[in-house]
């Protein structure tokens, strides 16, 4: 549908501001661009956030689960559980450590992993789950931990939607084995590009660490251990990611202010199903995700058309499951096997939800969905 609105409101909008821009300046005025003295404090502050021994920062989320993986000592012949409602990293980095992807269907409340399903799916070669906090809310770690512990199985968390969220009072990062955060440049903090890996196990964060060094021994170098890559973030990326975490609290109750707004004027919409946040779980909002069911007086694509012509820049994450993709439908129709998760990719769209959005431009997005 064509614009017509002069107005517009982006589904994510990265806050740079002078402070990230000086560290930068700081950093290049160093001479110390690469991997430095900025990384290592970027690791040791979010370590400490998190509640964690460690945290290993790495170029993108994507490397932080695939060294996650290897870390587990996952490959080939293992079997990896996962949800098919996610972005594709989450099951690629399966398929890269030559394991294979199984799937579990997910809760239709929070779009989350079902526990249920998942203890349908471990055999004798169930080498890890990776849990994905999907939009920024926490799946049920609790529940997770008790299969895990059952089945002597690793609890991978896929945090890259989900800095600074909470499960049971504690910190996402501090509840599994491992866990990965991005720092993309549309993620609640971010740096352009980035990652980092939080754990307690120390010969984990050893593995991660020579993973992401070309698998070079810490202390020798040019002596070469295992495979690895080029996983490394350098100071630049990282001053911005330092400046940025200083701010995860500030940045997350916005998000989640604005999540309470937009729940309290839309909740009398007939047909539309709102965020569910879990009691003992902090939501972080990364995305702020409705149903357009049935009941509500036009369909999802419509609306989202709608709202996208007047200037609101709403996505749909994710309109296709993972398990209808080539790569992993093992060359058959898999269509029908985990239907909360193709319910809700003909259902959900996400609003923009970020700290930068005024009062006004929440007004304007609530009366457009009201008025269609």
């Amino acid at each position: 549908m064509k614009k017509i609105s002069e107005k517009t409101i982006n589904i994510s909008s990265p806050q740079v501001g002078s402070d990230e821009i000086a560290a930068v300046n700081t950093v290049l005025k160093s001479g110390m661009i690469v991997q430095g003295p900025v990384v290592a404090e970027l690791e040791g502050k979010f370590a400490e956030y998190c509640g964690v021994k460690f945290a290993l920062a790495v170029n993108s989320g994507t490397a932080a689960l695939h060294t996650a993986l290897y870390a587990l000592g996952v490959g080939e012949g293992d079997e990896v559980i996962t949800t098919p409602f996610t972005f594709v990293a989450t099951a690629n980095v399966i398929l890269m450590q030559r394991a294979k992807v199984v799937f579990a269907d997910i809760e239709e409340e929070n779009y989350n992993i079902n526990p249920e399903e998942i203890v349908k799916k471990v055999t004798k070669r169930t080498k890890a789950i990776i849990a994905v906090d999907l939009y920024g809310n926490p799946v049920k770690y609790n529940e997770l931990k008790r299969i895990c512990d059952k089945h002597k199985i690793a609890l991978v968390g896929d945090s890259c939607q989900a800095v600074g969220a909470e499960y049971g009072g504690q910190k996402i990062g501090s509840l599994s084995d491992i866990t990965a955060f991005s720092l993309y440049a549309t993620k609640n903090i971010m740096c352009g590009e980035g990652g980092l890996i939080t754990t307690d196990d120390e010969s984990l964060a050893r593995r991660c660490e020579m993973f992401r060094n070309h698998g070079q021994d810490k202390n020798t170098r040019y002596e070469y251990i295992d495979l690895g890559y080029n996983y490394r973030l350098n100071d630049i990326l990282a001053a911005i990611g330092l400046k940025q975490s200083e701010k995860i609290d500030k940045l997350n109750n916005q998000r989640i202010e604005n999540a309470l707004w937009l729940s309290k004027e839309l909740s009398h919409v007939k047909g539309l199903i709102l965020p569910k946040v879990e009691s003992g779980s902090k939501h972080v909002f990364h995305q702020y995700t409705i149903r357009v069911t049935d009941k509500f007086k036009g369909t999802r694509d419509g609306l989202l058309a709608y709202l996208q012509s007047k200037g609101v820049g709403c996505r749909i994450y994710y309109p296709k499951p993972l398990h209808l993709f080539p790569q992993f439908n093992e060359r058959r129709d898999r269509r029908g096997e985990y239907p909360v998760a193709e319910k809700a990719a003909e259902e959900v769209m996400s609003l923009p939800i970020h700290p930068q959005l005024t009062k006004e431009d929440l007004l304007y997005i609530v009366n457009l969905i009201k008025s269609f």
